[in-house]
């Protein structure tokens, strides 16, 4: 199984994503990225934005996990999502470290109207209302794209 942290950062009550291009769909991403070797999941966010889109970042607590399976491509991913904020830069995308096409803050009070992966759309909104039950998601519903 993978390991994919990523970082929600609101600002303005909207919500800084990556968007991709994968086959006729947009596909929206929080940032983030995979582990390198003996890194702690809070290192790979703070290398990843720095790398990918030219912003230092706070880490913050993490959210919520969960996991995305695609059974039939025999793939598995554990998706950690952490709190933060931006502590210098503005997002520029880094073409050499992204093969992101935009980067997109999109509004929170819409979110549910975007694919996202993962498919945390609903998770965020709680957040932001009721709060989570547990930051455990279980298997997060995803489509392949």
């Amino acid at each position: 199984m993978n390991v994919r942290p990523a970082i929600l950062i609101i600002e303005n009550q909207k919500v800084l994503t990556m968007q991709y291009r994968y086959g006729e769909q947009d596909v929206y991403n929080l940032p983030g990225g995979n582990l390198e070797l003996f890194e702690r999941m809070a290192e790979t966010l703070e290398r990843e934005l720095e790398e990918e889109l030219n912003l230092s970042v706070e880490v913050d607590k993490m959210l919520m996990i969960g996991e995305v399976i695609f059974e039939k491509q025999q793939k598995s991913t554990l998706h950690a999502i952490f709190e933060g904020k931006i502590k210098a830069g503005s997002p520029v995308l880094n073409p050499k470290e992204t093969s992101a096409k935009a980067i997109v803050w999109l509004p929170l009070a819409d979110l549910q109207a975007y694919n996202m992966y993962p498919n945390v759309a609903d998770a965020i909104l709680k957040l932001q209302g009721e709060g989570l039950e547990s930051p455990y998601l279980g298997r997060i519903p995803q489509e392949w794209f």
